[in-house]
C-alpha cells in the first residue's frame, strides 16, 4: 500500500490558504537514529486533527518534530507561512504553537498558579485574564490554585499542563496522549474540554491511544505505521473503515 493512501478519495484536505501547519516529506529521528520517513501532514487554523497507529509508530516523534524537540533530517515543517523545521523550541513558542507532552508536564514543587505564571514566562507580565480564562476552563485549578501541583491527582496535572500551554493564547496545541493514565470516567470529560478548546478556536494536532473515541471527536485523522504514513482521512471515515477497525481500533 502507498505511504499516501487514503481510506476515501472524498477526503478534505485544508485548502492551502487556511493551512496553519505544513508537516512535508519530514525525516527526523534521535540522534543517528531515523524514526520518520517521508512524513506528511496537514492542520488547517481552528481544526482538530489526532494522529494514531500502533505503538511504535512515531506518533510522539511527530509532535516533538514540530515543537524542535528531535533530530531534523530531512522535509519541511511550516507553521503559518514560516519554516520552522531547525528551530528550537525556544524559538518556536514565539510562532504560536504550545505542546503539552504525554509525562513531566507539570512542575511538581511549584504551586498551580506558579505553574500557570511559568506558561507565560516570555512575556513581561503575568496575564491575569489568561490565568483567569484557564480558571474558568478549569474549576478546579482555582480551588487548588496554591497546592503543590505534584500532589495533585493525574486528571488535575492534566488539567494544569493543559491551562499552562493555554496562558500564550496558542493557535496550534499539541498534546501527546492526554488520556493516558486516567481513570476511565475522566477520559470522556477529558476529551470533553479539548472538545471545548477547540471550539473556542484554538487548533489541535493530538496523539491519543484511545483512538476510537479520538477518531470519533476530531475533525480528520492520519493512521502512522512504522514511522511513515499509512491511511488519512476524515475521522468518521477512518473509525467506520473496516480495515482501519481490523488492523489499529480492535475490531
Amino acid at each position: 500500500m502507498s505511504q499516501r493512501a487514503t481510506v476515501s478519495a472524498e477526503v478534505t484536505l485544508p485548502d492551502p490558504s487556511e493551512r496553519l501547519l505544513a508537516i512535508r516529506n519530514l525525516d527526523a529521528g534521535y540522534g543517528d537514529l531515523q524514526v520518520l520517513s517521508d512524513v506528511h501532514m496537514d492542520v488547517a487554523d481552528e481544526e482538530y486533527v489526532v494522529i494514531v497507529g500502533p505503538n511504535g509508530a512515531g506518533k510522539s516523534t511527530v509532535m516533538k518534530s514540530v515543537f524542535g524537540l528531535t533530530t531534523y533530517m530531512g522535509g519541511e515543517v511550516v507553521f503559518d507561512g514560516t519554516d520552522i523545521s531547525e528551530r528550537n523550541p525556544d524559538e518556536i513558542i514565539y510562532e504560536g504553537i504550545s505542546y503539552v507532552p504525554q509525562t513531566g508536564n507539570v512542575f511538581g514543587s511549584l504551586s498551580v498558579r506558579e505553574n500557570l505564571e511559568m506558561g507565560a514566562y516570555i512575556l513581561d507580565e503575568v496575564p491575569e485574564d489568561r490565568i483567569e480564562d484557564v480558571y474558568e476552563r478549569f474549576p478546579i485549578l482555582r480551588e487548588r490554585s496554591e497546592q503543590d501541583a505534584g500532589t495533585l491527582s493525574g486528571g488535575q496535572q492534566q488539567m494544569l499542563a493543559m491551562g499552562r500551554a493555554l496562558m500564550l493564547d496558542p493557535d496550534l496545541l499539541l498534546l501527546d496522549e492526554p488520556s493516558a493514565g486516567l481513570a476511565p470516567d475522566l477520559v470522556e470529560d477529558m476529551f470533553d474540554r479539548i472538545d471545548r478548546i477547540n471550539d473556542d478556536g484554538t487548533a489541535i494536532l493530538m496523539v491519543e491511544q484511545n483512538a476510537k473515541e479520538a477518531l470519533r471527536r476530531c475533525d480528520r485523522g492520519y493512521v502512522l505505521v512504522q514511522g511513515q504514513n499509512r491511511y488519512e482521512d476524515d475521522g468518521s471515515v477512518l473509525l467506520n473503515d473496516e480495515q482501519v477497525r481490523q488492523d489499529f481500533l480492535g475490531g
